[in-house]
């Protein structure tokens, strides 16, 4: 085997590159420590390159976040400015004096019971102070029973009063009404009889110890009241009403998309695709949860505008679950909009004018409704509404009854072909009876809530029926 030293002026620029020789005459090129260091650098730098990306992209969507609904960044504002207050008490040495090394509490209360709504922030507050409180005299209570029974059964009636009620409440919330409006509550009293209960066994001044956790406990939740009431509060019950205008809308539009998405006409055949709004109907669909939590957080909310102690919030599941009914049809309508298998294009021809102008009066209707919701009012231009879908309906069954007649006379075949352009049809009806059931859950809220009428001011009644505008945030925040 040889080793030579060569040098490639035009390729390497006359850096020595090494060669190796092997028996059967074959060589091998050794790359020189410049080339590896390179490739090194280049790899170093497409690393950085990529982070770089990484980073920006991760920053657009934060900006994203915040710039959608900036009352995300105030709440975490509001969340520090808590903070930033309630730890004064452990700042400051008159006040620490007082409440002793307990303050830490304050600071932790701040953080677990801090929520983004009020009603959140008043659910946990109430059920933190509750529980506290509650826990703390049992415990108490206990503690006292334990002390006077004697050293040797003090052990066992601690803790058997921990397994006794720990027991309990945890199987308290399974219970629903416990489950829906306690459970935290339960929880914060299952740690604080815990802690308390335990800690009576080695700590003298029990007592001391326990109104000074309750004290700095007040304090946090009197703090997170504070700043979550006055600054930017974001109410829950508002969030479930206008949450159920802007589904209502999307349920409008959805609808009456659908239907021309299906009586448009198709380029070479092949099927277009969805417009916009077609899919709205899935936002109805996916709102359940949310309804759910908004509903029950808005019951501790105190009175606030034009919603008060005892406002139907419960009547929004209701109008929701209607909207949900009616979205499950229309999720079936749009499969067969969308499906391959179609009707002919001369066959839609029948039907698309009866079918377009239900639809339309489908989405006036819930656009209707949705503007009632929103601006907390009642008008006669809802019943009319109903009134013109009905009589769309009705000359559109007629129509449909029709059909099979026209089409046998054309030809026998196309009977058959138009199957699928009477499911469309038929599902469209059903819609239609739906809507309607959306329109008496509406007329119960109004009914319930005291929606003032509208009707009193002819000129101003189709401005006043739009105050809110669900799809536009800016007037939403």
């Amino acid at each position: 085997m040889e080793m030579a030293a060569a040098t490639r002026d035009g390729k390497n620029g006359g850096v020595p590159e090494w060669r190796v020789t092997v028996p059967e005459g074959a060589s091998v090129t050794v790359e020189h420590e410049v080339c590896r260091a390179a490739r090194a650098w280049a790899w170093v730098v497409s690393c950085v390159v990529v982070l770089g990306e990484k980073v920006s992209g991760f920053a657009k969507r934060i900006w994203k976040i915040g710039a959608d609904d900036p009352r995300r960044a105030v709440h975490g504002l509001k969340v520090g400015l808590a903070l930033a207050l309630v730890s004064v008490f452990y700042y400051t040495r008159p006040l620490y004096d007082g409440v002793g090394g307990a303050a830490m509490w304050a600071i932790m209360t701040v953080v677990v019971i801090f929520e983004y709504t009020v009603g959140g922030c008043v659910y946990k507050g109430f059920n933190r102070v509750a529980a506290t409180v509650s826990a703390g005299a049992i415990a108490l209570g206990v503690h006292w029973i334990a002390a006077n029974a004697g050293h040797e059964l003090e052990p066992f009636i601690r803790s058997g009063s921990v397994f006794l009620l720990a027991s309990m409440a945890t199987f308290s919330r399974f219970i629903p009404t416990v489950k829906a409006r306690f459970d935290y509550g339960v929880t914060i009293f299952i740690l604080t009889y815990s802690l308390v209960a335990v800690s009576g066994y080695r700590v003298e001044a029990l007592l001391a110890m326990a109104q000074q956790r309750v004290c700095t406990i007040g304090i946090g939740v009197f703090m997170c009241l504070s700043v979550c009431v006055l600054i930017c509060p974001v109410w829950a019950g508002q969030e479930l009403h206008r949450l159920t205008v802007r589904n209502m809308d999307k349920l409008a539009g959805a609808v009456e998309a659908c239907v021309g998405d299906y009586f448009v006409e198709q380029a070479d055949g092949k099927q277009q695709p969805p417009s916009a709004g077609a899919d709205g109907y899935k936002c109805v669909l996916n709102s359940k949860a949310s309804e759910d939590a908004q509903a029950n957080l808005a019951r501790w909310e105190p009175a606030h505008g034009r919603f008060g102690f005892r406002h139907p919030y419960e009547q929004y599941k209701n109008v929701g679950a209607a909207m949900r009914h009616c979205a499950y049809c229309v999720e079936a309508l749009s499969g067969c909009v969308r499906s391959e298998i179609q009707a002919p294009e001369h066959v839609k021809r029948y039907l698309a004018d009866g079918c377009t102008t239900v639809a339309a009066r489908c989405a006036r209707v819930l656009g209707e409704a949705a503007s009632s919701v929103g601006a907390m009012t009642t008008s006669w231009s809802l019943e009319f509404a109903v009134a013109d879908m009905n009589t769309a309906v009705q000359e559109l069954q007629s129509d449909l009854r029709e059909l099979p007649s026209k089409l046998a006379e054309e030809s026998p075949a196309t009977v058959i072909d138009a199957v699928q352009l009477f499911t469309v049809t038929s599902l469209l009806i059903e819609v239609s009876t739906r809507v309607e059931g959306v329109v008496d859950a509406v007329d119960t809220l109004a009914s319930l809530a005291g929606f003032r009428s509208a009707d009193a001011k002819p000129e101003a009644s189709e401005t006043e029926t739009k105050v809110i505008n669900p799809d536009s945030d800016e007037e939403a925040h």
